[in-house]
C-alpha cells in the first residue's frame, strides 16, 4: 500500500467514525437543531388545523344567521328575528376570539388561508343584519370594533362594558380589507334573495331600494378594478349577476306591476330569473 492510498483509507475511517458519532450521540448540535425544527413545524401544522376547524364552525353559524334573517319578510315580529340573529352572531364573535387567541404573537398571514372562509361568511352575515336594520353598508371599522375580547379565566364570555379585571388580557382581531371586500361581494347574493322574498310578500318598494344600493356597491367595486385582490375581481361577475336580476325585477314591477296580482309577482320574477340563469349557463 503506497502513501496516497494510506491517506485515503485514513480519511474514510475518520468520516465513518464521525458518522457513527452522529448516530450514537442524539444530543449532537445538528440533530438537536432538526428536532427543534420538527417541533416548530408540528406546532404550526396543529395550529393551522385548529384554525381550519374554527373557521368551519364560524361558517356554519354565520350561514344559520343568514337563513334566519331571510325570515324577516315573512314574520310580523321582525325585531325578534333580528335580535335572535344578533345572538347567533355574538356566538360567532366568541369563536373569532378563539382565532385571536391562536394568533397571539403570530404572523396572521402565515395562517390566513386557514380562517379566511369563515371570516368572509361572518362579514356577509353581519353586513346583512346591518343592512336590514339601517339600510346602509357596515364599515370595516365598525366590524373590527366588535372584535375586541377580554381573555380572563373568570370573565364573562360575552364581554362586559365595565372596566376589565386586573390581569385581564385584551385580544383583538382585525378583519383584513380583502376579507371585508369578499364578504361584501357575497352580501349581494343575499340581497338579491331578499328582493325575491319581498316581492313575494307584495312589497314593491324594497326591490327599488335594493337596486339602488347594489348599484352603489357595484360602482365601488368598479373603482377597484384589477388593482385589488384576484379573488375580488372573480366575484365581480357574481355581483353583476345579482344586480342584473334585481334590476330585472324592478323593470317587471314598473312595467307590469299594475297588471299582475301581488301574490303572483314572486312567481313571475322567479320565472324570469330562471330564464336569465339558463341563458348565462347557470344550472
Amino acid at each position: 500500500m503506497n502513501k496516497r492510498e494510506g491517506e485515503g483509507w485514513s480519511r474514510r475511517n475518520v468520516e465513518a467514525a464521525q458518522e457513527r458519532d452522529v448516530h450514537a450521540n442524539p444530543s449532537s448540535a445538528v440533530i438537536a437543531a432538526f428536532k427543534v425544527f420538527q417541533q416548530e413545524l408540528d406546532s404550526r401544522h396543529d395550529k393551522y388545523e385548529r384554525l381550519v376547524k374554527i373557521s368551519r364552525d364560524i361558517t356554519i353559524e354565520s350561514k344559520r344567521a343568514i337563513f334566519l334573517l331571510h325570515r324577516v319578510t315573512n314574520v310580523l315580529n321582525a325585531e325578534g328575528v333580528l335580535n335572535e340573529a344578533e345572538g347567533k352572531l355574538d356566538g360567532v364573535r366568541q369563536k373569532i376570539g378563539q382565532i385571536a387567541e391562536e394568533l397571539r404573537g403570530e404572523d396572521i398571514y402565515q395562517f390566513h388561508r386557514a380562517f379566511t372562509p369563515g371570516i368572509q361568511e361572518y362579514v356577509e352575515a353581519v353586513s346583512f343584519l346591518h343592512y336590514i336594520r339601517h339600510r346602509s353598508l357596515i364599515s370595516l371599522e365598525e366590524i373590527n370594533a366588535r372584535l375586541v375580547f377580554m381573555n380572563t379565566e373568570n370573565s364573562d364570555p360575552k364581554g362586559s362594558a365595565e372596566a376589565p379585571p386586573s390581569g385581564a388580557r385584551v385580544l383583538t382581531f382585525q378583519v383584513t380589507p380583502a376579507d371585508y371586500l369578499l364578504g361584501v361581494a357575497d352580501l349581494t347574493g343575499e340581497l338579491m334573495r331578499l328582493c325575491i322574498g319581498s316581492v313575494g310578500n307584495g312589497d314593491i318598494d324594497t326591490p327599488f331600494q335594493l337596486s339602488q344600493f347594489l348599484r352603489q356597491i357595484h360602482d365601488g367595486f368598479s373603482y377597484i378594478g384589477n388593482t385589488g385582490p384576484y379573488e375580488v375581481s372573480k366575484k365581480l361577475h357574481t355581483l353583476r349577476q345579482s344586480l342584473g336580476k334585481v334590476e330585472d325585477a324592478c323593470y317587471t314591477l314598473r312595467v307590469r306591476g299594475s297588471e299582475i296580482p301581488k301574490h303572483m309577482l314572486a312567481d313571475v320574477f322567479c320565472s324570469r330569473t330562471t330564464h336569465m340563469d339558463t341563458e348565462e349557463g347557470v344550472v
